[in-house]
């Protein structure tokens, strides 16, 4: 599967369909959507990652749901940029959602993402607990956000 850029893969949405942000983790996948101007990420989900397609399922509902025309994992990068571990295991979960849906999936630069939003809810005074239930969510919205920003430039 050869995954279009982030700024290609926009060019080709249709007129007013929101973008679905994804950050993968091994335990939950956060959930984020755009409006249809494309101008804001909003967290909407943390899924507890079961199997799969009990994900996907899940993920293929969300966009059903909200109309979406496009998925944006986030991809999370070495410091070097290099592709580790992770970032392979993204691509795979890509590939294998790609399998199931006919909508296009981008990738997004993540490095440091999980780390500013923890610093971010550390600074609002968040419990652990409370951080713990919303990073996830809040790291998709952050990683859309950032992809969405990079439109306007």
């Amino acid at each position: 599967m050869n995954s279009p850029s982030f700024a290609e893969a926009i060019s080709r949405l249709p007129p007013n369909a929101p973008v679905i942000g994804l950050d993968l983790g091994s335990k939950t996948i956060g959930v984020a959507i755009s409006d249809i101007t494309l101008t804001i990420a909003s967290p909407i989900e943390t899924i507890a990652r079961k199997k799969f397609t009990d994900d996907a399922r899940r993920l293929m509902a969300i966009a059903a749901e909200r109309q979406a025309g496009l998925f944006v994992l986030g991809l999370p990068l070495n410091m070097d940029g290099s592709e580790g571990p992770r970032a392979q295991s993204t691509r795979a979960f890509a590939r294998n959602l790609g399998k199931l849906t006919s909508l296009p999936i981008a990738f997004w630069d993540e490095r440091l993402t999980t780390a500013a939003v923890e610093r971010m809810l550390i600074d609002a005074d968040t419990s652990r607990a409370r951080r713990a239930e919303i990073v996830d969510k809040l790291a998709a919205a952050y990683i859309l956000q950032s992809a969405l920003d990079s439109l306007k430039r």
